[in-house]
């Protein structure tokens, strides 16, 4: 069906564009010679007829698209739906002249309107000449929303899958770091060993439920971190210690799931582990300027290079850019003491 047939809104607005059509041709056949009356009689309600002829420049359209059909083809095809639309024109006012003639007096005699068949022919031609131009316009126009449309979902698919192979880099290297942790407790303290592992058990059960999800609360996500928390102090006992600020209206923010956990790894493993009385990691969390900011300080030694602070920066950073693209940032700066790192996302609550 002609997408201006599908709803009456449309079928209204277009028959008012061709009134005004109608409206000009009776302008052009009273200065020729016909009362107003008989020019309105004529042209109105053939102008209205032939409104709906001209819907049939969309299958010509569709028919012999401009970017796929050979020229030749086009113009034949525009020509020929031209001539012939303009003869059933020409039909149709042969007809009405004749009823009119028939019930009024009012209407233009057949001899007034054979002289005026020839302007009324190449109206015919005209105007469904304009009908095509219009609809190829539209045409157009669909294709470029569609060409749209599909560069938007392969995008949204792209992030998609950039998003999944991130998450799924993330989980292995977590647990290796935390196998290796229970490797090396294994030997110096079994009954340490054995309670990391019910801890880790716990940290993984969480982590599959929640990381399943885009989005989830940050009271959440900081409940993960405490675990993971819990798992490292098991490792390192009063060297890790924990200082936690939270923005009590930060708290309903919805971030992407295991966002701090890499960087607080990140903490634990290149500050706390490089020192040998530990420090303390301090985690800040506000709602800044609309959005969401953290901040995750950790000690680091003074004489060692920052050097590559491993995947889950990098992984984090990725996640941020397919998710939130320039809306978010994550920077990073290190003193000689302290390392610290700062994100800014938007604010979700949803």
């Amino acid at each position: 069906m002609h997408p201006i047939l599908a709803r009456l809104e449309r079928i209204a607005s277009y028959l008012g564009a061709w009134l005004i059509v109608a409206a000009l041709l009776a302008a052009v056949l009273a200065r020729q010679g016909l009362t107003w009356p008989a020019a309105l009689l004529l042209a109105v309600p053939i102008s209205l007829v032939y409104a709906f002829v001209c819907l049939s420049a969309w299958y010509i359209c569709r028919a012999t698209p401009l970017t796929t059909s050979h020229a030749f083809r086009v113009l034949a095809s525009s020509a020929i739906g031209a001539a012939v639309a303009s003869g059933l024109f020409i039909g149709m006012a042969r007809v009405w002249v004749s009823v009119l003639g028939a019930v009024t007096s009012l209407g233009p005699t057949a001899q007034e309107y054979s002289r005026h068949e020839p302007l009324l022919f190449a109206a015919g031609v005209l105007l469904f000449l304009l009908a095509l131009t219009v609809q190829y316009l539209l045409l157009a126009f669909e294709i470029a929303q569609e060409a749209e449309r599909r560069q938007l979902q392969l995008e949204v698919l792209s992030r998609d899958a950039e998003l999944r192979a991130l998450r799924a880099q993330l989980n292995p290297h977590f647990l290796y770091n935390s196998l290796n942790s229970i490797s090396a407790l294994a030997a110096a303290d079994p009954a340490g060993a054995r309670r990391m592992c019910v801890l880790l058990a716990d940290f993984l059960r969480e982590t599959l439920a929640l990381s399943t999800r885009d989005r989830i609360p940050l009271a959440d996500e900081l409940a993960l971190t405490d675990r993971f928390l819990g798992i490292e102090q098991v490792r390192f006992g009063q060297r890790l210690q924990v200082e936690r600020h939270v923005d009590d209206a930060a708290s309903r923010c919805h971030v992407p799931p295991l966002l701090l956990q890499p960087l607080i790894e990140n903490a634990v493993t290149h500050g706390i582990a490089g020192l040998i009385a530990g420090g303390v990691i301090r985690l800040d969390v506000a709602r800044r300027n609309g959005g969401l900011s953290i901040a995750i300080e950790n000690p680091r030694d003074a004489d060692a290079p920052v050097g590559h602070r491993g995947v889950g920066l990098e992984n984090v950073r990725q996640r941020l850019l397919a998710m939130f693209g320039p809306d978010a940032r994550l920077e990073t700066r290190a003193d000689p003491g302290t390392f610290r790192v700062e994100l800014e996302l938007p604010f979700s609550n949803d």
